[in-house]
C-alpha cells in the first residue's frame, strides 16, 4: 500500500516552474519511482487522490517527524480505499460479462443460420466435416479423440492435435457441451462444434485461458469408443 500511495504523486500536474532538473541519477530514479507508481494509481482509478496530503506524508516520512494520522485511522482509510477499488472492479467485471453474453448471443444467432450448422435444444451448434459410422458412445463409456479448442477470437487454448497424441477419457467426465456432442457423434466422425458458455465453463471461466462467458469452438475427431 505504501508503494501505491507513493505512486499517485504524479496523478496531478506539476506546474512548469516547479519542474525539477532531471539531470542526475538520483533525480531520474526518483522521478521514475513516481512515474511508474503514479501510473498504477491512475490505472486503479483513484480519482480523489489528495496530492497535498501525499506530499505532507512524504515529508514527514523522510524527516522522521511524528505522524499526523494515527495508525488506526490509516488502517481504516486504507480499508475504505480497498473496498472502493474492489467495488469498482466488480462493476467493471459485471459490465464486461454482460457485454460478452450479448456478443455471444449475436454470434450464435448468426452462426446457427449458416448452411450446414445444426443447433440443438441446449444451444450447442455443430457442423459435420466428416461423417462417421457405428454406435455413438454413451455417458458411461470411454472415448479416444483428437481435438483443438479455440476461443471466438481464434486463440487456441488446448489441442491434442498440436501435442500429436489423442486423448482418452470418460464421456461423463467432461463439460456438459462435450458430453452432449460426443453422444451425437459416431466413430470416425470429425465435427466443428460451438459450445455456449452455459454448457461450458459459464461465468467463472477456466484458468487463465478461458474467460467468463466464453463460447468455445472445437474441432473434434471421434477416433474410437473404447468401452
Amino acid at each position: 500500500m505504501i508503494a501505491v500511495m507513493t505512486a499517485a504523486m504524479l496523478s496531478q500536474p506539476v506546474l512548469a516552474q516547479d519542474a525539477p532538473a532531471l539531470d542526475t541519477p538520483d533525480a531520474q530514479a526518483s522521478y521514475g519511482f513516481g512515474l511508474r507508481n503514479g501510473a498504477t494509481v491512475r490505472e486503479q482509478g483513484w480519482e480523489a487522490f489528495d496530492l497535498d496530503a501525499f506530499m505532507a506524508g512524504v515529508a514527514d516520512g523522510l524527516t522522521d517527524a511524528d505522524a499526523q494520522v494515527s495508525e488506526e485511522d490509516l488502517a481504516a482509510s486504507f480499508a475504505v480505499l480497498q473496498q472502493r477499488l474492489q467495488e469498482r472492479a466488480a462493476a467493471e467485471r459485471a459490465e464486461a460479462a454482460a457485454t460478452k453474453l450479448a456478443d455471444n448471443a449475436a454470434f450464435l444467432a448468426e452462426n446457427g443460420a449458416r448452411e450446414g450448422v445444426t443447433t440443438t435444444d441446449s444451444g450447442l451448434q455443430y457442423q459435420v466435416v466428416e461423417a462417421g459410422s457405428g454406435e455413438s458412445p454413451t455417458a458411461d463409456q470411454t472415448v479416444t479423440v483428437h481435438y483443438e479448442g479455440r476461443l471466438l477470437s481464434g486463440d487456441v487454448f488446448d489441442s491434442s492435435i498440436a501435442r500429436g497424441e489423442p486423448a482418452s477419457f470418460p464421456v461423463g467426465g467432461v463439460i456438459v457441451g462435450w458430453q452432449e456432442v460426443l453422444q451425437l457423434m459416431q466413430p470416425g466422425a470429425t465435427w466443428e462444434v460451438w459450445i455456449p458458455s452455459a454448457i461450458a465453463y459459464g461465468a467463472n471461466g477456466a484458468g487463465n485461458s478461458i474467460g467468463p462467458n466464453e463460447v468455445l469452438n472445437f474441432t473434434i475427431e471421434l477416433i474410437s469408443v473404447d468401452g
